[in-house]
């Protein structure tokens, strides 16, 4: 190992092989935060974004092999082609962010077609660039070592690939904007390209040229950073990329909206809903004095403090958030107010506090992290913190007087979730359906209640016996279905709902997208080799199981946006050892050379049927440790493997680049037809299951075929 370091220190190429990694890992995870903010993401976004960057890259690699077969591998073009890697970063989150807007109408909800084809364009240059360049390099090194050992780039650009996780995770997203973080990963890249058209013997005034254009479109990313989260109207009042998500404050004269990764939480506008989400549960009550809210609205505490209440527990996740709606008067600060920065669920699981409401005000769940909290086990938690007179209340998206058959069928999932742990549920039809749950009957008079209290409303008391006909509320409580399914943590039903929902609402279905990707799998798969479907299914498993490990997270944990990155970090980070590992003792003590990848295919069989187990069992109480030792474990594994397939096919510039691409298109598959196909459908269970399955077969072919 030390060796390899030391040659990675005297080699230009090496250090432009180490440089790349770094800037690599870096702009796929800002590209992440980058869509998940523009798109208004989710986990199906994280998934057509790794898919899309990982088949590109197996693209790429493919094509290096014809490209190298016409001419010479040049030091000089490799950087040309580290240059352009160099400046595409910037350009390319610059343009993710112009034509946002300019292709879609600023706001709206995008489709999951268009989505994906903005996704595969806008990183396609810079995926197919990174694919190209690693196997590339390989020849480059070659051309003056033909013995140079395949598995040493392996091995050297997973070093690179760990030192840019480790520094987007442990620095970069704590303290700097996205261009400024390219700027930072990209000065590496730049310095190491540098130093090979140096040695290469580059004339002086052309590296001197090309250096000083990729520095100045890095400095002027920077530069243009602001200007180009410009709101199309209005003006941006406030902007900070935080460490769970983009912070916005945009104004529009007297009005003051707070944009949370692409989504308004929160306007000092809006009495309807601030009146809609407290009274409709507060007026079921008689003197309540403690109060929980999950999230707020703005107005909403002044709604509360009309209750005179002890104290209002008022959680937030971000404390960035939470701070920005009290410095733009967005909430107000009122006696008993206790503002609490930790995930709600979390806390609630935690607390012995009993109170008298429990009132949630989140988005739809159209994210694992949101879905969390419709869950059979959030709603246990729940009531058990409510008083023997208290009420849960939250709401979701409403109707005029018709519901599509996908959205009735996330109310009933909703509403049977519910009425296992609560006897009394009512639906209300407002501006959003909300769902009023307790151990007592709940009143639907809701301005009755509240003159009886001498609560003086503006919305409700004008509105609500117009909006709000015993009719129109009949009518959607008889719309329930009793047989739709209960939603739970490791069956999440409510996703797969809310995924239909996706593309019922843009007259579309999943369907044909499904077959595409799975006949293109399997016309690949016929025509590829055993060792190749191998690195195929060992990068399906890898992939498969770090969707399981982040969409697990989400269910767990709740707070993606920050911990992506060290899950990555952590799944990149076992490839190192593991090659190492395999290209040194990997043949050495087996006749057989096929043995070292059954051995390691039945260990990731093993591993993945730990992992079953413990969401079965572990009943949420997973802590991070295990999630990501687990993670280095499994990619440890794979990292072995191929140093081990290497040796079964002969190390020479066709294999290298075969199994490369195996190993990334079999990733890229994973991550797809897990994230998009299964899960969704299935639950977490069957998805590791049929990773399982996957290896099983790869142990069959290599076990019966002949030395």
């Amino acid at each position: 190992m030390f060796s390899i370091l030391k040659r990675k220190n005297e080699n230009p190429v090496l250090l432009v092989v180490i440089a790349t990694g770094i800037s690599s890992v870096v702009t796929q995870l800002l590209t992440i935060r980058e869509f998940l903010a523009q798109f208004q993401g989710n986990e199906f976004v994280i998934a057509m974004i790794l898919f899309s960057w990982l088949i590109q890259g197996g693209i790429g690699t493919l094509i290096s092999r014809f490209v190298t077969g016409k001419s010479a591998p040049s030091a000089n073009f490799l950087g040309l082609l580290s240059l352009a890697l160099t400046m595409l970063p910037a350009l390319q989150i610059l343009l993710i962010r112009e034509l946002r807007d300019t292709l879609f109408i600023h706001g709206s909800s995008v489709g999951f077609y268009p989505t994906f084809t903005f996704i595969f364009l806008t990183t396609a240059p810079y995926a197919l660039l990174i694919g190209f360049v690693l196997p590339y390099s390989l020849f480059v090194l070659r051309c003056s070592n033909p013995g140079y050992p395949g598995p040493y780039i392996y091995i050297t650009d997973s070093l690179g690939d760990i030192a840019g996780g480790a520094l987007f995770s442990f620095f970069l997203v704590y303290f700097f904007s996205p261009l400024q973080s390219v700027f930072i990963s990209n000065i590496f890249l730049l310095a190491a390209t540098y130093s090979l058209f140096k040695h290469s013997g580059l004339r002086h005034t052309l590296t001197i040229t090309g250096t000083g254009i990729a520095l100045f479109i890095l400095v002027s990313g920077i530069l243009f950073e602001q200007n180009s989260l410009l709101p199309p109207e209005g003006k941006l009042a406030y902007y900070k990329e935080s460490k769970y998500g983009r912070i916005e404050v945009h104004q529009d004269r007297e009005q003051f909206t707070l944009i949370g990764d692409g989504v308004p939480l929160f306007s000092n506008q809006n009495t309807s809903n601030a009146e809609e989400t407290v009274h409709y549960a507060m007026a079921q009550l008689s003197g309540p004095k403690h109060i929980l809210v999950i999230s707020a609205e703005g107005g909403i505490m002044e709604e509360l403090e009309k209750y005179r209440p002890e104290t209002v527990d008022y959680i937030e996740l971000d404390p960035d958030v939470s701070e920005v709606l009290f410095r733009f008067g967005l909430i107000k600060k009122i006696p008993g107010l206790n503002v609490i920065n930790q995930d709600g669920r979390t806390y609630l699981a935690n607390t012995d506090k009993v109170y008298d409401a429990i009132i949630l005000n989140l988005p739809e769940p159209e994210t694992y992290q949101i879905n969390r909290f419709y869950t059979d086990s959030f709603y246990d938690i729940a009531r058990k913190r409510l008083s023997s007179g208290g009420i849960l209340s939250f709401s979701m998206e409403g109707y005029d007087n018709y519901l599509a058959e996908p959205q009735r069928q996330k109310i009933s999932s909703v509403y049977n979730t519910l009425s296992k742990h609560f006897n009394n549920i009512l639906l209300l039809p407002g501006q959003k359906i909300y769902f009023l749950a307790s151990g007592f009957p709940i009143s639907s008079d809701i301005p009755g209640s509240l003159d009886k209290k001498r609560i003086k409303t503006d919305y409700i008391s004008n509105y609500y016996y117009g909006n709000l006909t015993e009719e129109r509320i009949g009518r959607l409580n008889e719309l329930i279905d009793k047989s739709a399914p209960i939603n739970t943590d490791i069956y999440p039903q409510l996703m797969r709902l809310m995924f239909s929902q996706w593309f019922a609402k843009f007259s579309t279905s999943p369907l044909a997208f499904i077959l595409i990707i799975s006949a293109l799998c399997i016309i690949y798969l016929i025509t590829i080799t055993r060792e190749e479907f191998v690195l195929f299914s060992t990068g399906c498993m890898a992939m498969g199981t770090e969707i399981l490990v982040i969409f697990a997270f989400q269910i767990f944990f709740g707070y993606i946006y920050l911990k992506i990155g060290l899950i990555i970090t952590v799944f990149l980070a076992g490839l190192l050892p593991g090659a190492w590992i395999g290209n040194r003792a990997g043949n050495k003590y087996w006749n057989n050379k096929r043995i070292p990848l059954v051995i390691t295919d039945g260990i990731l069989i093993f591993l993945t049927g730990l992992l079953i187990l413990g969401f079965v069992y572990g009943e949420g109480k997973i802590p991070l440790p295990v999630f990501l030792a687990y993670g280095f474990i499994i990619s440890m594994t794979c990292g072995y493997q191929f140093p081990a397939a290497l040796k079964l096919t002969g190390d020479n510039n066709p294999s290298v680049t075969r199994l490369f691409s195996a190993d990334l298109i079999g990733a890229a598959a994973g991550t797809l037809l897990i994230s998009v196909a299964v899960i969704p459908y299935f639950g977490i269970i069957w998805a590791a299951t049929g990773l399982i399955g996957l290896k099983l077969i790869s142990i069959t072919i290599m076990a019966t075929k002949h030395e």
